[in-house]
């Protein structure tokens, strides 16, 4: 029998062991995976991390793959290939999670993704965008309007499954032990509910932002090198540029406005958060 690799949007086929049997895993023409990805799919992850997830793909076959090895991993699935059909689910279904293609038949994914972070009832729901587009302004723009994570075809199911997980953990409560409120200086941070404010006024923040600050805070007076916050903020070894870390510091000190000052750059190292709000010089 022949099997496909795990690769998603690349279809390459490898020879199966000898005397091994065909397994109808999929409909006819859906490109299966070797064994190895099956059993990553497959109890790997702890039942708590188990979610709803909202597929918006045009392309059938990939939306079945990434449904199948879903499914597998034991999350519930709910999939569409129009844009405008993926917001009215995201608004109704409340999804836990949207993977989201950049180039859809009806919509760009940018403007689906723009039209969920706008709306008040979807605007918390991670969005990891799954595209053939890996130019770098595209994930810059990208990130600029909310998405939390970016994969470009071709993929792996494991590094998929993995950036999944990652994002989901971000929504999670802090351990015990860990102060909930958190006051320095002009910026407040409730960390139970995931809410900031900066003199008294609640700015909104993104899943990843708001992960973002609160690693930089816990570190503060520490410098943090962009590879170890794509490591530590992003969740794994994610093979994206050094540029997604510092589009994603811009956008959050924007945000922070009056306290974009205690997030301090260090040229060619990475970042600060300050020791203490008078080292901040605004």
């Amino acid at each position: 029998m022949t099997d496909t690799t795990s690769f998603l949007g690349q279809s390459t086929t490898t020879q199966g062991p000898i005397g091994s049997q065909p397994r109808a895993l999929l409909p006819s023409g859906t490109r299966l995976l070797p064994p190895c990805h099956q059993t990553v799919t497959r109890g790997r992850y702890p039942k708590d991390g188990m979610a709803k997830i909202l597929i918006v793909e045009d392309e059938q076959d990939l939306q079945q793959v990434l449904e199948y090895n879903l499914k597998q991993a034991g999350h519930e699935v709910v999939a569409t290939k129009l844009g405008q059909e993926g917001i009215r689910l995201a608004r109704e279904q409340k999804p836990d999670l949207v993977l989201l293609d950049l180039m859809l038949p009806d919509s760009s994914g940018i403007e689906v993704c723009r039209a969920l972070k706008e709306n008040a009832g979807t605007k918390a729901i991670p969005v990891l965008m799954v595209t053939a587009r890996g130019e770098e302004i595209d994930r810059v723009v990208g990130f600029e309007i909310g998405a939390d994570d970016y994969v470009t075809k071709p993929f792996s199911v494991r590094e998929l499954l993995l950036r999944i997980q990652a994002v989901l953990r971000r929504g999670k409560p802090e351990p015990e032990g860990t102060d909930v409120l958190v006051e320095f200086g002009r910026l407040r941070i409730d960390r139970g509910a995931h809410r900031v404010w900066v003199d008294e006024q609640e700015i909104e923040l993104t899943a990843l932002e708001f992960k973002l600050l609160v690693t930089l805070y816990d570190r503060r007076n520490r410098v943090q090198t962009r590879s170890a916050l794509l490591d530590d903020v992003w969740g794994i070894q994610a093979d994206i540029t050094t540029r997604t870390v510092d589009t994603h510091v811009k956008r959050l000190r924007e945000k922070l406005e009056a306290a974009r000052d205690y997030v301090e750059t260090v040229r060619g190292v990475g970042y600060r958060f300050v020791g203490s709000p008078d080292e901040a010089t605004t």
